[in-house]
């Protein structure tokens, strides 16, 4: 019988090092730093001009004469801040001011990092109103302040924290082609925005009579130029026929879309109008949730999809809905609030374009360098702004959510 020899088992082999830097740090360790006060401030911005789209022409809307903004400041027990803000115009100001201000001491105690986590208990906090439209618009400026903050904590922009795909964004002015412009004034601004830089001219039509929709059109073409990127708006005034005949009558315009041509909730129509015209369909503007754009999505409805952070939820929800339409292949060109935008746009795969508006530059120190067609990120930390006394100044109602979680009035309300 063959004797058998012994295995020595080997020695088991030594831990890898761990580098000094991380050595006693445990795996996703909460940060130890804590939101303590949260500032709420309803925020009434007058506009110099009556403003009128296709929506006044058509008797739905009387002409805007203010935008009101709610603006969140977030602050940590280690002396960290940051600001976002949400919108409304025409209504909805004084609600979304009164939803922040009873689900805003949720956050009371939170790390301010999680804030997918903070976005969801924010969201239950007021579920009985539901998870779009007003609800998640209050949730907007929290949840934009909170990745201000984050981005503000790392040094970095925000759209650099998100991960930048460049550091410029082709825009275009949409604040001088309203529809209470004159033809002459409307000449006048286009040139003024592409000497300011700007490298897109965008009119609104949607006029009762087409043919002066069509007018104006051939006026600012002929003015800019084959050259120039040129979009128009119809803010939803068109039914389906008037939708798909107008189109085909734009077709000769070169334009680089047609925008909401038709109500923002018809996926069907936008779907059948986006595949019988060459110009591009963008739309999106208006709906209040990742759920209500996901419907477009998967209609096919949009060549160009234009979310509006403050109008879905804030940043969170607009990471989401920016993943859906990147997998499908979209354009993005995100509607208004540029200080935000920016960021986001730079930060989606496909090359995107951001809307200029010089409306809100009353309300912040610092200005968007725009040269050669595109607006450039600057090198300030998370979104780059802070708050001007003039912003201040407008502020109708704030209050401060303390580290208890009580509220505090700080203003009283005014007409």
């Amino acid at each position: 019988m063959t004797p058998v020899t012994p295995v020595t088992p080997a020695p088991a082999a030594a831990p890898a090092a761990v580098p000094a830097a991380l050595s006693g740090v445990p795996a996703a360790a909460p940060s130890g730093d804590r939101i303590h006060r949260v500032r709420l401030s309803s925020v009434r911005l007058p506009l110099a001009t009556p403003i009128s789209d296709a929506k006044v022409l058509t008797g739905v809307q009387t002409p805007m004469t203010e935008v009101a903004l709610l603006f969140a400041e977030v602050s940590t027990a280690d002396g960290h801040e940051g600001i976002g803000f949400s919108y409304a115009k025409r209504a909805g100001g004084p609600g979304q001011y009164a939803h922040a201000r009873e689900v805003a001491p949720a956050l009371v105690g939170e790390d301010p990092n999680d804030i997918a986590r903070l976005w969801t208990k924010l969201v239950w906090a007021g579920a009985s109103v539901g998870r779009s439209g007003l609800a998640t618009q209050a949730i907007a400026a929290l949840d934009i302040a909170l990745w201000d903050m984050k981005a503000r904590r790392a040094g970095l922009p925000l759209a650099k924290l998100l991960g930048a795909h460049r550091d410029s964004v082709r825009c275009y002015n949409t604040s001088g082609g309203f529809l209470h412009t004159p033809v002459e004034e409307l000449l006048d601004n286009a040139t003024a925005s592409l000497e300011r830089g700007l490298g897109g001219i965008k009119i609104k039509v949607g006029q009762p009579d087409g043919a002066a929709d069509l007018r104006r059109l051939e006026a600012v073409r002929g003015h800019l130029g084959d050259g120039v990127p040129l979009m128009v708006d119809a803010n939803q005034q068109w039914d389906r026929p008037t939708a798909l005949r107008m189109g085909r009558a734009l077709e000769g315009f070169g334009l680089t879309w047609v925008e909401e041509p038709l109500d923002a909730y018809d996926a069907e129509g936008h779907a059948a109008l986006a595949a019988s015209l060459d110009t591009p369909v963008a739309t999106g503007e208006m709906l209040a949730s990742v759920a209500e754009h996901t419907a477009l999505i998967e209609a096919r409805a949009c060549d160009i999809i234009q979310p509006d952070a403050p109008r879905i939820g804030g940043i969170t929800q607009f990471l989401r809905l920016a993943a859906l339409a990147d997998h499908r292949g979209l354009q993005l060109a995100p509607h208004f609030a540029m200080e935000i935008h920016l960021h986001l746009a730079a930060a989606y795969p496909h090359e995107p374009w951001v809307e200029h508006f010089e409306w809100l530059e009353p309300l912040f120190h610092e200005r968007l360098e725009i040269r050669g067609g595109r607006m450039h990120l600057s090198n300030r930390p998370g979104l780059g702004i802070t708050l001007t006394d003039q912003a201040r100044a407008w502020t109708r109602e704030a209050c401060e959510i303390d580290g208890t979680g009580a509220v505090r009035e700080l203003t009283a309300a005014t007409g």
